[in-house]
């Protein structure tokens, strides 16, 4: 009997852990590189005007519900349908399969009830009564009003039925048994505090914490998680790392954050993807694209009033830059950003960012910065403007080092400041990338 019990301690203990670890990095989640390019084109299947019905309103209603909370972004696969999954989402122990939410029976959810449905994004519980991996974002949907829920599932169950079914998971053990994240919902899967707008705060601040804490999901990138994998408190939206790419400090630092922008900054970021200041790539490219782009102009006004509210995350601690890297790095940047960046890194604007007093470029951690760097970026197409910017990549023509010395000259010069780079740091996010079998040349050889 003793034994027994020992066996079934060791096993909670396994599965408080195992939960605990697996939710911290399925919540950063990110597309592998199969992933699709994100599309205006596809955009317009979550655009299409809705006849008038029985249920117009509520489908129409549903329709929004799935543009705020980005849902194409994570159920469309390369070469793949609207919502019929299959997108796999790279975590440090394995890849997990974005699901089919079609209106297929089979393979989607066309059958599914209203209570399943809410099931699934209140508790976490799928259809078949499995629990569903903290990839898909349960708690922070769980903070919809139930006819919220009932409305997007009307809305999923008119679209095209997709008979595909995604491939199976592919975790390591023992991060492949579902009851495991059991233990992680006990223990940090709890409702939202309600937000209590500031005394001066404007009528629409409080629809913009709703919409950031809830549908939007904003924190499952932007906030750094504690050992449960539960936002670490006192650290809300002050950004986070997301696989290879880092989601910048959403609060009002005046060099890590918002603290520079203004809410039309913010509200322009959102339709287009650009503003003076800053251009959407990487995940975040496909949430304008999918999401923050075809939404109101109300919704996007809230959400920046209320971003703009947050007070400032402390400054961390920096080291001083060397030299000589300075040097390098300055000899570099003349080399090879001058043309897009200029001279004096004043960019252009809506096309090629500013780099002086840069949020993107001072954050605490510079793997953003360097995942531009070495893999190149594109700014997600929106409505109003469909026509992609690109980034290239300088994995082929930079060093480990050179690279090293012109993020730290980047990083410290025309107002900002931030921790200099390492080469090995360079060196371990390139085999991250896979882009270690690049051909690399000095800087007067011509790119393959």
């Amino acid at each position: 009997m003793r034994t027994l019990i020992r066996i079934v301690l060791v096993l909670i203990v396994l599965g408080i852990i195992g939960g605990a670890v697996m939710a911290w990095n399925l919540s950063r989640v990110s597309a592998l590189p199969s992933g699709p390019v994100p599309s205006v084109a596809a955009a317009k299947i979550i655009t299409q005007p809705i006849a008038d019905g029985p249920n117009a309103e509520q489908l129409r209603r549903g329709q929004y519900l799935v543009r705020m909370g980005d849902c194409l972004s994570c159920h469309l696969r390369a070469g793949g349908e609207p919502f019929a999954g299959g997108l796999g989402l790279n975590t440090p122990f394995g890849v997990i399969y974005s699901s089919n939410i079609s209106s297929d029976p089979t393979n989607g959810i066309g059958n599914w009830t209203p209570d399943q449905f809410y099931k699934a994004m209140h508790d976490g519980i799928g259809g078949r009564g499995q629990h569903l991996y903290p990839a898909f974002p349960y708690p922070w949907f769980r903070n919809l009003e139930r006819a919220d829920d009932d409305a997007l599932l009307a809305y999923l169950k008119t679209t095209k039925p997709v008979a595909y079914k995604p491939p199976e998971n592919d975790l390591i053990f023992p991060m492949n048994i579902r009851f495991m994240v059991s233990f992680w919902n006990v223990l940090a899967l709890h409702d939202a505090p309600k937000s209590q707008a500031p005394a001066d705060a404007p009528p629409d601040w409080s629809r913009g914490a709703i919409l950031v804490r809830g549908l939007g999901h904003c924190s499952a990138c932007h906030t750094a998680r504690n050992l449960l994998g539960a936002d670490k408190k006192g650290h809300d939206l002050e950004g986070g790392v997301l696989d290879a790419f880092v989601a910048p400090d959403l609060t009002g630092n005046q060099h890590t954050g918002l603290g520079r922008w203004s809410v039309d900054d913010i509200t322009e970021y959102l339709k287009t993807g650009r503003n003076n200041r800053a251009s959407a790539g990487g995940p975040m490219g496909d949430v304008v694209t999918y999401s923050t782009s075809l939404i109101t102009d109300e919704d996007r006004h809230a959400i920046a009033v209320y971003l703009k509210s947050l007070p400032a995350s402390p400054d961390a601690d920096i080291a001083a830059a060397d030299a000589g890297s300075m040097k390098r790095g300055a000899a570099i940047f003349s080399d090879a950003c001058t043309g897009c960046h200029l001279e004096n890194a004043v960019g252009q604007p809506t096309l090629f960012p500013p780099l002086g007093n840069n949020a993107v470029v001072q954050q605490n951690d510079p793997t953003g910065v360097l995942h531009m760097i070495l893999a190149g970026m594109r700014v997600g197409p929106s409505p109003t403007r469909p026509s992609p910017l690109t980034m290239p990549s300088f994995a082929w023509k930079l060093t480990d080092q050179q690279v090293a010395d012109v993020t730290t000259y980047v990083r410290n010069s025309w107002g900002n400041k931030a921790s200099p780079v390492k080469a090995d740091q360079v060196s371990t996010l390139r085999k991250k990338l896979d882009l270690v079998n690049v051909r690399l040349t000095d800087n007067s050889g011509d790119q393959p």
